[in-house]
């Protein structure tokens, strides 16, 4: 790569500001920039108009850089000096050419009210600001990704429009505002924040109802993939708020709403399809959709190591009203937020049943875009598994995503981790085991023979190497 030639603009305002600006251009040589200066490039003899028109208007030249302090600004608005020749010629330049990438301010200081000195023709434009020593790494930096046109952020490619943004009814659950309001009060810590949460899970919860199968002339699983697809920007909400809390706040308050919220959507988990052509199915599509925020929900709490509320969400009963499944009202594990979907094996069937897994296909093409990674989810659906397994009278977790287990060669980030002892003890009780041996129970019986484990088919996970059983608690 061909080194960019960059021309440096400045006024001679005090011996240190020239030593300033020397050690700058210096700078700027030793990373791979052609930097053009007076002190170095005009000599005895030369024309300074013709050296300072030359090296703006020179289509070699790609970059130019102002150094502007107090003196040069004065001496830009005034026309005044070398400085005045210079903005002569910059300022057209800057006014009439399109590129508008060839030229920036460097501030060098600041007036009594933290504004920037640099000339009037400039004060519209961005500038980069070097007016604080100690932030000068970070200055130096953007200045050369202006340079060499590597900008810290790069503009994604354009990719289709959201498939349930396309044409016909849409649903929507009237939680923008809510959810804008809610990110706004967490990340901020307002006093507030606690409301807000609840003022939008009212809103979420109350508003799922829209999202019941309504009649259409389409198979059932067709209605359902359409369902859930247009699900995923609530989904999404409810995900970035979970984020927010386990970033921003550490409250057990926050805990028990996520856990209420949780809870208060089990009820979808029972009410019968209404539509006539449907009439007896089960609603899948909402068993899937809270199927998938619990394991978010879980996810999100261990990827920031948030670990009691993890286990909080594990080890809590959930209220189930007198309505649902189980005829009368029962405090159950967390094992009911995951049940068998006969739709969509049923939709296998129909496809040909070339999938061992529709459901794990789909958690993972609908993991895009949510901010967590497709093994922090696989991750919190080992941790559930685990829980069920070794926890009596929680019932039993069918890991759904460890069908892409396949592709892990090793244990997972959080059992990598619990190497050291300290880290193990810190996701023991999340785990309801006091030591690793304790963990063998997963793949053995009692009396020491293999375990029957969920299988796709030809397709398994073994838990030993996905927690790294025989290096945990190794090492301090």
């Amino acid at each position: 790569m061909k080194a960019p030639k960059l021309f440096i603009s400045y006024s001679w305002s005090s011996p240190e500001h020239e030593k300033w600006v020397l050690d700058l251009a210096t700078e700027l040589r030793e990373a791979g920039v052609d930097a053009m200066l007076d002190k170095w490039d005009l000599r005895e003899g030369h024309d300074a108009v013709a050296f300072m028109e030359k090296m703006v208007i020179d289509p070699e030249i790609k970059k130019v850089i102002m150094i502007c302090d107090k003196v040069y600004a004065e001496k830009a608005d005034g026309r005044a000096g070398g400085v005045g020749t210079e903005t002569q010629i910059i300022s057209r330049e800057v006014y009439e050419k399109q590129d508008q990438n060839k030229f920036v301010a460097i501030i060098r200081e600041k007036d009594p009210d933290g504004k920037p000195f640099c000339p009037t023709y400039y004060k519209s434009h961005i500038y980069i600001d070097f007016s604080e020593d100690g932030r000068r790494a970070e200055s130096s930096e953007r200045l050369l990704r202006w340079i060499f046109e590597k900008p810290s952020h790069v503009k994604p490619e354009l990719g289709a429009m959201p498939s349930y943004l396309s044409e016909g009814k849409h649903i929507s659950l009237g939680t923008t505002a809510a959810f804008t309001r809610c990110i706004d009060a967490i990340k901020n810590h307002k006093t507030n924040a606690l409301g807000a949460f609840d003022d939008f899970c009212s809103l979420f919860v109350s508003g799922m109802k829209r999202f019941s199968l309504s009649e259409a002339d389409k198979e059932f699983d067709e209605a359902l993939i359409e369902n859930i697809s247009e699900f995923i920007p609530y989904r999404n909400q409810v995900i970035q708020l979970i984020i927010a809390v386990a970033r921003y706040s550490s409250t057990e308050e926050f805990i028990t709403k996520i856990h209420r919220l949780l809870e208060s959507l089990l009820p979808y988990m029972s009410v019968q399809v209404k539509a006539q052509r449907w009439r007896g199915k089960s609603p899948e599509n909402f068993r899937f959709l809270i199927h998938e925020l619990f394991l978010y929900a879980l996810a999100i709490l261990l990827k920031h190591e948030r670990f009691d509320q993890a286990k909080f969400l594990l080890a809590q009963r959930y209220y189930v009203p007198g309505e649902s499944d189980y005829g009368r009202p029962v405090m159950a594990s967390f094992t009911l937020f995951r049940s068998h979907l006969d739709s969509l094996a049923e939709r296998n069937r129909r496809l040909g049943g070339r999938r061992l897994s529709i459901r794990a296909d789909l958690l993972k093409e609908r993991c895009s875009g949510t901010g967590i990674d497709w093994n922090h989810v696989m991750q919190a659906d080992l941790v559930a598994f685990i829980r069920a397994e070794v926890e009596e009278g929680s019932g039993r977790w069918f890991p759904e995503t460890l069908l892409y287990a396949h592709d892990f060669t090793g244990p997972f980030e959080l059992f990598a981790r619990s190497v050291s002892t300290a880290y193990f003890d810190r996701i023991a009780k999340l785990l309801a085991v006091n030591t690793p041996a304790d963990l063998e129970r997963l793949w053995k019986d009692d009396q020491g023979h293999p375990r029957h484990l969920p299988r796709w088919q030809h397709e398994g996970f073994r838990p030993e190497t996905l927690t790294g059983y025989d290096r945990l608690a190794t090492r301090p």
